[in-house]
């Protein structure tokens, strides 16, 4: 398995193209497989046979994992630079024959789960429920708990519904052990890579002080420049060029706290949350703030569509600043968007609804198309002040579409 992006450890298999036998040509794709961010094909390194095949369909295996095997010529290997495989176990064999015998006592260093000091016992509250005297047991995982939970991947969040019988009302690995057996008898399905990506990016962004603000917003003059352009700028393109022009004028907003210091953008490059089959992919628009609404409609249009099909590369995805969704395609009018762990703004917008609002030129209640603007930010880098500034400048911009 290649490494097929930096932050990629795994990948599953989706689609064998080849079958022993098989003669193969220099960087023919052989294999398809999925990451967490898109599908992507494996190619062969040089011309050969196929003589073994180990992947399968459906497995994710990690990087550097060896999927089957080719007979090449000699000419083919040294051209490559690649060992064979025969060089490869024999340089395995003589490092493991020269590596002398180590002793396996006191290897093993990890505490008990009789080595730790009981937490203090449960009693009564004043309504009957037993509550723990002290929050040192409840929250306690021993070394033992910690790597049964490893084994199975499964994080402090997802053993919150179980209720501890140890110590304190901590969770033991019996506990475990039962829930587990208690959930098998209920239906489930495998996760996809995605879905667990998606999962493991917000559980990160969670462990930040994350605050949402919103106020509603006019659309119909972006809707009626909207009418008159061709190529039509989606909603969302609009919304994405008014965010970074109101960033551009205040990119402390868009900082990154780091220890004692808020690192500032070097450049407004801003992702667009798209759904696809199993979650959400966060293709990066470069440089908005200084592209017209005209120059980017074709940018915007191949990234969203290549994202829909996941046909996104690992730098299409990658050095964005906040982000940008659009809920209200899916007829939702409010919401709390949470933005990326590497990122401290997402804004988003619900449904348009049709509502009467008041004309101060006319002095009576017109019907207008209004929608919810909601901002999630970081709390330790924006105040609730700066971020309502900065919700009524990407206001005040769509109000006025032919400058954008």
């Amino acid at each position: 398995m290649p490494q097929l992006g930096e932050s990629i450890a795994e990948a599953t298999i989706i689609r064998l193209g080849i079958s022993v036998g098989d003669s193969v040509r220099t960087d023919q794709e052989i294999i398809e497989v999925e990451t967490n961010k898109a599908v992507m094909g494996v190619t062969t390194l040089c011309d050969g046979v196929v003589s073994e095949l180990r992947a399968q369909e459906g497995i994710s295996y990690s990087v550097g994992t060896l999927l089957g095997l080719l007979n090449v010529t000699d000419e083919e290997i040294a051209r490559t630079g690649v060992e064979s495989l025969e060089a490869i176990e024999a340089k395995r064999g003589s490092n493991q024959s020269s590596r002398p015998a180590q002793a396996e006592a006191n290897l093993h260093f990890a505490l008990d789960d009789d080595a730790y000091e009981e937490a203090p016992a449960v009693v009564p509250s004043v309504k009957g429920l037993p509550v723990p005297t002290g929050v040192l047991g409840a929250h306690y995982i021993s070394p033992r708990m910690r790597a049964r939970m490893d084994d199975l991947g499964i994080r402090e969040a997802d053993i919150s519904a179980i209720v501890g019988t140890g110590a304190g009302g901590r969770v033991t690995v019996e506990d475990l052990e039962r829930f587990l057996d208690y959930l098998d008898e209920w239906p489930s399905s495998p996760a996809s890579p995605m879905r667990l990506a998606v999962a493991d990016a917000m559980r990160r962004s969670w462990t930040r002080p994350l605050a949402t603000v919103g106020r509603p917003v006019l659309l119909d003059r972006t809707l009626d420049h909207r009418r008159d352009q061709s190529p039509k700028p989606g909603l969302t393109l609009y919304l994405l060029r008014a965010f970074a022009l109101a960033l551009a004028e205040n990119p402390t907003t868009a900082g990154y706290l780091i220890g004692d210091k808020v690192v500032h953008p070097r450049s407004f490059d801003i992702g667009v949350a798209v759904q696809v089959e199993d979650g959400v992919v966060v293709p990066v628009m470069r440089k908005v703030d200084q592209k017209s609404l005209r120059e980017l409609v074709a940018e915007y249009d191949d990234l969203v569509d290549r994202a829909r099909r996941r046909r996104l590369t690992e730098q299409d995805c990658r050095g964005g600043i906040a982000t940008v969704t659009n809920f209200g395609t899916f007829g939702l009018t409010t919401g709390t968007p949470i933005p990326l762990p590497n990122e401290t703004l997402i804004l988003g917008i619900g449904a348009g609804v049709k509502k009467p609002v008041w004309s101060k030129q006319v002095e009576a209640f017109l019907p207008a198309t209004e929608a919810d603007l909601l901002l999630t930010f970081d709390h330790r880098v924006v105040d609730g002040g700066g971020a309502g500034v900065l919700l009524n400048r990407v206001s005040a911009f769509l109000q006025q579409p032919e400058k954008l």
